[in-house]
């Protein structure tokens, strides 16, 4: 047996520093080998590396000390999925999936309901009269639906469990009073679902200024999110389109989104816009093709550069003739101002795309 390095474990950056600390303790030297040496954290796993004459005694001990850490690690909480609601026709569409990837990473749902109460009612002579708390009986009748519609959601969901149309999974249903539009963002920050799950009208007016609840929960939370058009006409997810800006951070996210979709093991699409295509795009291009090719060799890519970033008319005309099922991007939370007169590529995509989205804030 001679002494060329090979790989001992696979794991994050945390992890591999601490193996290599018990290794050298140990009296055997360790290399931690990493895509990106300038920022190891942002990796998706780094290499443990020793002698291979060593490898016998290491094994021993990384197995013996990863046991002890396990016992040592706190349980994690139920990992929870958050499925705001507003029963329009696409409701379904919002339940399949929720269901589906509840069942993939062990979660439970939640059904957000945010019903309205007005602060005003008009009268019969078109006259706008203040609405007052002390109304009690247009309280109740307000209230009294919105408990009937989750009723009717709940009876329907149940139906199909029993039928085997969805997975046994526990769910339940959470009212708010208030404004959709403040309340789910909210909710969705104080929460940390593991995942959100909401339906998007698409292809609205370029011009509309409030724009889409799913669009303000994108841009204002950190939880990785599924936005569903009312318009999708696909319905598996065989083609990911994964819009790249040749961050770092991109690695994870392709890692989270290969994770999610890998059951009906997807063709990959890697897609770059920009307002210039230079020589350097091709390098990194040629980076990422080399860094799939070595980690997810069973994973089909493809690769392409678009002459455009800040339109969305031309990602989503890309996205149309190679028949993606999905687009796939990291964004990052923004500011309000930011959001009302800059609006990000996350915003433009749901108010004018009709293919699925999925978003990390890595």
């Amino acid at each position: 047996m001679n002494d060329k390095l090979v790989t001992l474990a696979i794991r994050t950056y945390q992890r591999a520093q601490m193996i290599k600390a018990v290794l050298t303790n140990n009296g055997i030297p360790t290399e931690i080998h990493n895509l990106n040496l300038e920022n190891p954290e942002m990796a998706v796993g780094v290499r443990v590396r020793i002698k291979e004459s060593d490898l016998p005694q290491a094994l021993k001990i990384v197995e013996s000390v990863e046991k002890e850490w396990e016992k040592e690690t706190p349980k994690k909480e139920v990992k929870t999925i958050v499925i705001p609601i507003d029963f329009a026709d696409m409701v379904d569409k919002t339940i399949d999936y929720g269901f589906r990837f509840a069942k993939k990473i062990n979660a439970v749902i939640e059904f957000l309901y945010v019903y309205y109460i007005p602060a005003f009612t008009i009268t019969n002579n078109n006259e706008i009269s203040t609405y007052s708390l002390t109304d009690n009986e247009l309280l109740r009748r307000i209230i009294t639906n919105a408990k009937a519609d989750t009723a009717n959601l709940k009876n329907a969901i149940n139906k199909r469990i029993d039928a085997g149309e969805l997975p046994k999974i526990h769910y339940e249903f959470v009212m708010k009073q208030g404004v959709p539009d403040e309340v789910i963002p909210d909710y969705c920050k104080k929460k940390k679902p593991d995942l959100i799950i909401m339906g998007t009208s698409g292809r609205q007016p370029n011009n509309e200024l409030i724009g889409s609840v799913t669009a303000e929960v994108i841009e204002t939370t950190e939880a990785p999110i599924l936005a569903i058009p009312a318009l999708m006409k696909s319905n598996g997810i065989k083609r990911i389109g994964f819009l790249t800006n040749f961050d770092q951070k991109d690695l994870i996210a392709i890692d989270k989104t290969i994770k999610l979709f890998d059951d009906e093991k997807p063709e990959l699409f890697f897609i770059h816009a920009s307002d210039k295509i230079d020589a350097w795009d091709e390098v990194m291009i040629g980076g990422i093709k080399a860094y799939f090719s070595n980690h997810y060799p069973t994973i089909n890519t493809n690769y392409s550069l678009i002459a455009s970033h800040s339109s969305p008319e031309q990602i989503d005309d890309y996205l149309q003739k190679n028949n993606i099922d999905l687009l796939a991007f990291n964004t990052r939370k923004r500011r309000l101002f930011s959001r009302l007169f800059n609006p990000g590529l996350a915003y433009k995509m749901v108010m004018q795309s009709s293919t699925m989205l999925f978003v990390t804030h890595v």
